[in-house]
């Protein structure tokens, strides 16, 4: 059996940094196992599913439980299979597109799964905003905009490491798991009304079009993703044994929390039934609705305040896997690995624009509307991410004797069937009220053009791998290796000295002196500060300057007296454009530089050199610690 590893790591920075089998107890050992899939299950409770299921338990009663368990039931097949994916693989379910599907047809993948991760995005932001202004009375834009506050928060938790990210959104969980408890207690629910809601039964068409909304906001397309990657963050041994014991203790993590989901979903579809339900109204589908209806009918402002605090809750914990589901699309897809920072940024603006928009353009009114279009674009890509992981589990050249067996096969397929027809209904149901509202024959011709061309990407995603005889090209991380030609051998000719008069300068000469050969010509720079070139931003013959240029002409005299050729300049104010402007100046072939020994805050206060002047010179950059 030969195990499929790539030197590609997904999400390197956390890849199998929790290590399942050092020095623990067999307890410890098995709990290790479990984490990602707490990750996963926020996907499934947030914002964007209240909607469908306030309003299936307002109108419906408890008639669509059995929908809620049977679309936790298909999350829990998908997602075991992107677990298997990623643990007996190595790679990512982005990663594995992009080595199968063309170049072309995956580079709309890819902008299909960001459009999917900008939706959910929109659905977290639009979820905390619409919390914040229940709770506190923050207008909705405000809302909107203070949900960018958060965009560092998972660079903060990744600092703290995997297991302490994970115990962060069971914390979330557990915290509106607490809050929908308080709320049962308060709806009193009869849980003998509330058990003949898992009999399957569909009264009308109006509930068969909420049961396909509730599907199509349970299985999220970017969880699929972001599973296949974060089953990687357990460092396990690549022996029959040990994958299989991964898969076991996966599986158990899954189920528990996908249940865990689930009853969340159903607390909120219950509650909707035992309230409002019972109390006559069957058109609560507005989360502000639901807000102000439950202190009333309750008899307590508590049962409003905890739904609102469990909205917000639900927005931040979700929140969190977005940006970890981008990192993995981006590098999978297009191998390209920018700033986490700038990552969380872009997906967060992507999110707050059009609801910035929507907000000033239409008002708060329609909100509600483009909570229930974010979930309409999600719906959309689902099936392009659930295609082609059932491909790749079913294949036995690299799954080998982990590939899935007939019968998961068989159901798999037949979930995918159920979620491509439902969602695609919805999508349909969707267009068809936007073309009648428009008007107007571009916008149909768009709309309609762009529903076939989804159409017939979908056959290509399911046939491609069928109809692909050659063996496909294995993914390859980095540009391909070349053999490495040298014109000459040789040392540096002309290297620049930095110097900043501090205790590094002595490890800087003396670095540069072992680089050298004996005829490396040496230029010793130093830049000056002082309040008067700050001032006036150029050269000036102030005191400092003078006793700079007297200090620079020793470290001079010193490179002489060792038998190399020596030059000496001054820059003025600017570190980083001075030292590449002698640089450039002088020709020099290597730059050599003291590193300053702070980081943080300091680069802050003092200021930061190194880094910035490596991408400031077109040389080597060689720093003496």
């Amino acid at each position: 059996m030969h195990y499929d590893e790539s030197h590609h790591k997904s999400l390197s920075d956390i890849h199998e940094s929790v290590d399942v089998n050092q020095g623990k107890s067999k307890f410890k050992k098995i709990l290790s196992f479990f984490g990602p899939a707490y990750l996963i299950s926020v996907g499934y409770m947030d914002p964007g599913n209240w909607a469908t299921d306030l309003a299936g338990g307002s109108q419906f009663g408890y008639t669509l439980i059995w929908v809620l368990l049977m679309s936790n039931i298909m999350a829990l097949v998908l997602q075991n299979l992107c677990a298997r994916l990623g643990i007996v693989r190595g790679k990512d379910l982005a990663q594995c597109n992009r080595e199968t599907y063309p170049k072309r047809m995956n580079f709309v993948l890819y902008v299909l799964a960001e459009i999917a991760i900008a939706a959910c995005d929109l659905a977290e932001v639009l979820g905390m905003a619409i919390g914040l202004n229940l709770l506190f009375g923050i207008d909705l834009l405000w809302g909107v905009m203070i949900s960018f506050a958060d965009t560092f928060l998972l660079l903060y938790l990744q600092k703290l490491g995997m297991r302490k990210m994970e115990l962060f959104i069971i914390g979330l969980i557990a915290l509106i798991g607490m809050c929908f408890m308080v709320e049962m207690f308060l709806a009193k629910p009869d849980f003998a009304e509330v058990a003949t809601g898992f009999i399957p039964s569909i009264p009308n068409s109006a509930a068969l079009y909420i049961a396909i909304g509730i599907i199509g906001a349970t299985v999220m397309p970017h969880n699929l993703y972001l599973h296949s990657a974060l089953v990687q963050t357990r460092k396990i041994d690549r022996n029959e044994v040990s994958i299989r014991k991964s898969l076991k203790y996966n599986f158990w993590d899954s189920a528990i929390a996908l249940n865990l989901a689930f009853l969340v979903n159903a607390a909120i579809l219950i509650l909707a039934a035992s309230v409002f339900h019972k109390n006559g109204m069957h058109d609560v589908a507005e989360l502000e609705d639901a807000y102000h209806l439950l202190g009333n009918l309750l008899g307590t402002e508590w049962a409003s305040k905890l739904f609102a605090v469990a909205l917000i809750l639900a927005g931040q914990s979700s929140t969190v896997t977005g940006t970890l589901a981008g990192q993995i699309v981006m590098e999978g897809y297009l191998r390209l690995r920018i700033s986490p920072t700038l990552r969380r940024i872009i997906t967060r603006l992507l999110a707050i624009i059009p609801a910035v928009l929507v907000i000033l353009i239409s008002g708060e009114g329609r909100v509600g509307q483009l909570l229930i279009f974010s979930q309409v674009i999600l719906s959309m890509q689902l099936a392009f991410a659930v295609i082609p992981l059932i491909h790749f589990v079913s294949d036995k050249v690299k799954m080998g004797i982990f590939a899935i067996k007939p019968i998961t096969k068989i159901a798999a397929w037949l979930i995918a069937a159920i979620i491509a027809v439902l969602n695609f209904k919805l999508v349909y149901d969707e267009v068809a009220g936007w073309i009648g509202e428009a008007n107007n024959i571009l916008v149909t011709v768009l709309l309609i053009l762009g529903a076939v061309g989804l159409f017939a990407l979908l056959m290509m995603t399911v046939l491609y791998p069928i109809l692909l005889k050659s063996k496909p090209t294995e993914l390859e991380v980095h540009p391909p290796f070349e053999a490495l030609h040298f014109e000459h051998k040789g040392s540096f000719k002309k290297v620049v000295i930095a110097l900043d008069f501090s205790n590094s300068d002595q490890k800087v000469i003396q670095y540069a002196l072992q680089l050298s050969h004996d005829d490396t010509t040496f230029v010793v720079v130093h830049i000056v500060e002082s309040a008067s070139v700050k001032y006036t931003g150029d050269s000036t013959d102030d005191y400092e300057s003078r006793q700079d240029l007297e200090r620079l002409k020793l470290y001079a005299d010193f490179l002489l007296s060792q038998g190399h050729q020596t030059e000496y300049e001054l820059g003025y104010n600017n570190r980083i454009k001075s030292i590449a402007e002698v640089c450039e100046k002088y020709g020099a072939d290597l730059l050599v530089v003291g590193s300053h020994g702070h980081s943080g805050v300091k680069d802050f206060v003092f200021g930061e050199t190194v880094n910035k002047l490596r991408h400031a010179v077109k040389v080597p950059v060689f720093i003496a610690q």
